[in-house]
């Protein structure tokens, strides 16, 4: 009987920047959990205020539905993001791993490299961080590795921008 199982794909060998976990935490604050916890507050207040007799099944309600999944997400998040976050530039391809909840591997030969940007965002800004994003000529879309040190974003740009000069493909 054949052996059809799939050759496993080792993870790319260099990690993001340690910082990169208090900018998610930074960014679920601003989007997701921080909403959360003010609505929480805020309901619970407005009931202690208006409708007392509300607070002894509200209370364990907003605990449930707002207040817990917000911590959740807070402290969760982003060690699983940092987990699994990996970049690697090879001599002909360059390979990223990103997500936390939906995990995502690309691989694109630097033959198919068609530009490299660079992104800074105000909070990436605020933690030394960017984003390089790598577009190919694919359908598939970007290849975006996120969480560098500005410093490694700008080796990174220069070198995959060397090395795909050097690459001969259709991307040129």
């Amino acid at each position: 009987m054949p052996d059809h199982s799939a050759p496993l794909l080792r993870p790319p060998r260099h990690r993001v920047d340690p910082r990169a976990r208090s900018w998610w935490r930074a960014q679920a604050l601003l989007a997701v959990s921080g909403p959360m916890l003010l609505t929480a507050v805020a309901l619970g207040a407005l009931s202690a205020l208006f409708f007392p007799g509300a607070l002894p099944w509200l209370g364990p309600l907003l605990l449930v539905v707002l207040v817990l999944p917000a911590v959740g997400y807070l402290v969760v998040m982003p060690r699983m993001r940092y987990a699994v976050h990996a970049w690697e530039l090879g001599e002909r391809a360059v390979y990223a791993a990103g997500g936390w909840f939906w995990q995502r591997r690309r691989i694109a030969p630097l033959s198919r490299v068609q530009t490299v940007d660079t992104l800074r965002g105000p909070v990436q800004r605020r933690f030394g961080l960017a984003t390089v994003t790598v577009t190919t000529a694919s359908t598939a879309g970007d290849i975006k590795i996120v969480g560098l040190s500005e410093a490694d974003a700008e080796e990174l740009s220069r070198r995959i921008g060397e090395v795909a000069q050097d690459v001969p493909g259709d991307a040129t």
